[in-house]
């Protein structure tokens, strides 16, 4: 064989970082030794991988077409090393989750894995579902939760649970006792939302069509709990998914509204490149997710209808790890 696994490791780590001397500070190397092991990969093949634009490095055509081949061998290789050493961990785990899931679902899921299987190692990280899509389709993350509804061929979006949007006030509000708002209420009102290019924000626009141009956006902010504490000082209503408002609402800090002539309804999801390896680690993450909400009656309305939708996009899971 005419490359080797750490040769993989630096090209990998390369083409996440743009940099070699990043990529070597990451893998705990010399910048000299990550350097020749990227020369002598390219050299043995007489072939380039990247464009080098001063100091950064850019994956060119071919660096990009045996990116993922790369990740899955040192993948697969990794889970060889695991069963060499009689170990059951799954190994690391880059998980990418929107606001409201990270913050509400992911955190608490991660920690159950993790304390089920001490030596797995899974990095979060929680951003809009812009950012996260970004960082997927790029090889950063092996796996991103979100909540928006996403189209993109290089992407496998696999359906994980339902959810809803609420919208809410404060107590005090004069629509707080209203039993049922209508269109006119909604476009006379303020209201504080989340920023463009969230799930959040993007699943409230798809609700509220016909009335989105007129409708008197006084906020937007990009945490869910600032948009809280805004329409709890008064400031105008929101619009949040029901599981970053449990609480509030046991509380009553603030105040569930009743809008019927508009869907509110969304799904969470999974998404994947469609070049990526699947590992165990990622199979056993997205079963306890399932797991982790299946008991929520909030999350089962409309999973019936979705049975069959669900096993297909497993099976194509399945097959793209063949």
């Amino acid at each position: 064989m005419k490359f080797t696994l750490r040769q993989l490791e630096v090209f990998l780590e390369a083409a996440r970082q743009q940099n070699l001397t990043r990529a070597a500070k990451a893998l705990s190397m010399s910048q000299s030794a990550a350097s020749s092991a990227l020369k002598e990969l390219e050299q043995q093949f007489s072939t380039q991988l990247f464009d080098r634009i001063g100091k950064r490095l850019q994956l060119n055509d071919l660096g990009h077409q045996i990116r993922p081949e790369a990740e899955a061998l040192l993948e697969k290789a990794q889970q060889l090393e695991q069963k060499l050493s009689s170990k059951t961990l799954v190994g690391q785990i880059k998980v990418g989750a929107t606001l409201s899931i990270g913050n509400y679902l992911a955190v608490n899921i991660v920690a159950r894995m993790m304390r089920d299987k001490p030596d797995t190692h899974i990095d979060l990280e929680v951003a809009n579902t812009a950012a996260i899509t970004r960082k997927v389709l790029n090889f950063d993350l092996d796996i991103g939760l979100i909540e928006g509804e996403l189209h993109h061929h290089d992407l496998n979006v696999i359906p994980w649970c339902d959810d809803e949007l609420v919208v809410f006030c404060a107590p005090g509000h004069p629509l707080e006792n209203k039993i049922q708002l209508s269109d006119q209420d909604l476009l006379d009102t303020g209201w504080i939302l989340r920023e463009a290019g969230s799930g959040t924000r993007q699943a409230f626009d798809r609700a509220m069509h016909g009335i989105l141009p007129n409708m008197n956006v006084v906020m937007e902010l990009q945490h869910t709990e600032a948009i809280k504490r805004a329409v709890e000082a008064g400031l105008g209503i929101g619009c949040l998914s029901r599981i970053t408002l449990q609480e509030a609402f046991k509380r009553g800090s603030l105040t569930p509204l009743l809008i019927p002539n508009r869907d509110l309804s969304r799904q969470f999801y999974f998404i994947m490149h469609r070049q990526k390896y699947v590992s165990q680690g990622i199979k056993e993450l997205i079963q306890l997710c399932r797991s982790w909400t299946a008991g929520s009656s909030e999350h089962q309305r409309s999973a019936g209808s979705r049975t069959a939708f669900v096993a297909e996009s497993d099976k194509a899971l399945c097959d793209s790890d063949a």
